[in-house]
């Protein structure tokens, strides 16, 4: 069960409604009112921005279920707010809630760019593409203000290393040029994130993320700059967002995309009783057709984690929807699988004084 909402706090578009302790708290504090009949000064709640400066920028991973092996996350927690974000349980190893702190409270990686460069030139490295946008969104709002993504783009063009990106931030049109610079090699290719083409719904469910038909824009921007897109239906949520599988395909590759993918909803940890009360709150009418649905697809609990399921689901309704996205992405035309990006290439960016090779 969820705490209450703190009242002294006024929220303005925010997915959580509330800051429900991590699954490693050992306490949980639930603010109790004291009977003292004086109203509080309610105050409007900010994201604060803290700087971590790590060691190390990639991160490896060996996960069957997933087609690259390291990545890159200049942020931890995301402002866009989505409800659903798989990756709001990461903020429990940071001692903070993944309800409210985790689009309040962001860590930014502002030396990400030299300790990639540090990386890069390591013996005995090898290079395979870098996943960007992996875990949070390195197109959040904040990322205007601090500006880490073009370092770390100028980096990877410099050493001619192939990267991915998955957004729904519409900064990345602020740095078309390095997108373009790098697809224009075959060592770029961007995910875009097209959730619902219902503003409204929208809104509600990624309070601060970009409208559909920004998205959209985004996918044709890029595409007509050269840089190969693929839609990511993600998450699909049944009863919610499922009837609009092949409308969202659609319009993205009306827009451009070349490539399109669809995961099914995930709830792991803590996200689970922030959907379900996500859904008491915005849709009360709908919240136990979407949760049976959810439960159908995920052998009868809010989420199945193992490998192999978790990106699919299973059952009845899963398959449906797997096959309604495969014969609308044959019949539209998209290409199966993403572009195969260049590694031949790689290499640290000439110094001056150099000699330059003859071939």
């Amino acid at each position: 069960m969820l705490p209450p909402r703190d009242p002294d706090q006024r929220l303005k578009a925010r997915g959580a409604d509330t800051r429900p302790a991590g699954r490693f708290e050992r306490e949980t504090r639930i603010r109790e009112s004291d009977d003292w009949d004086i109203p509080e000064e309610e105050a409007l709640l900010r994201t604060e921005v803290a700087v971590e400066r790590p060691r190390s920028i990639i991160t490896r991973n060996t996960s069957p279920d997933i087609s690259f092996d390291r990545s890159i996350n200049p942020y931890r927690g995301c402002e866009h707010g989505c409800i659903y974000c798989y990756a709001r349980p990461s903020h429990a190893y940071l001692g903070l809630s993944p309800g409210l702190d985790f689009e309040t409270r962001i860590t930014a990686k502002p030396d990400a760019a030299a300790l990639l460069v540090r990386e890069l030139g390591r013996t005995g490295y090898r290079p395979a593409p870098i996943a960007l946008g992996t875990n949070t969104d390195p197109y959040q709002p904040v990322e205007a203000r601090l500006a880490i993504m073009p370092g770390i783009l100028r980096v990877l063009r410099d050493w001619n290393h192939p990267v991915t990106l998955v957004t729904r931030g519409r900064l990345v049109l602020r740095d078309l040029d390095l997108w373009a610079e790098l697809a224009a090699r075959d060592q770029a290719a961007v995910g875009v994130s097209v959730t619902t083409l219902d503003p409204d719904l929208a809104r509600a469910l990624e309070p601060r993320a970009p409208a559909p038909a920004t998205r959209l824009r985004m996918i044709r921007d890029l595409s007509r700059a050269g840089v190969p897109v693929r839609v990511m239906v993600a998450p699909v949520i049944p009863v919610l967002t499922e009837p609009e599988i092949e409308s969202i395909l659609t319009a993205a590759r009306e827009a451009g995309a070349t490539t399109a993918t669809m995961i099914p909803l995930r709830l792991p940890h803590e996200v689970a009783p922030l959907f379900r009360d996500w859904l008491d709150r915005h849709r009360p009418g709908m919240a136990a057709h979407v949760m049976n649905r959810v439960q159908d697809m995920r052998g009868g609990r809010d989420n199945d984690p193992r490998f192999g399921h978790r990106f699919r689901g299973e059952g009845l309704h899963a398959d449906l929807a797997m096959q309604r996205f495969r014969l609308a992405r044959r019949r539209l035309g998209y290409r199966e699988g993403g572009p195969a990006l260049d590694c031949s290439r790689f290499g640290p960016p000439p110094r001056a004084g150099d000699q330059l090779s003859l071939f």
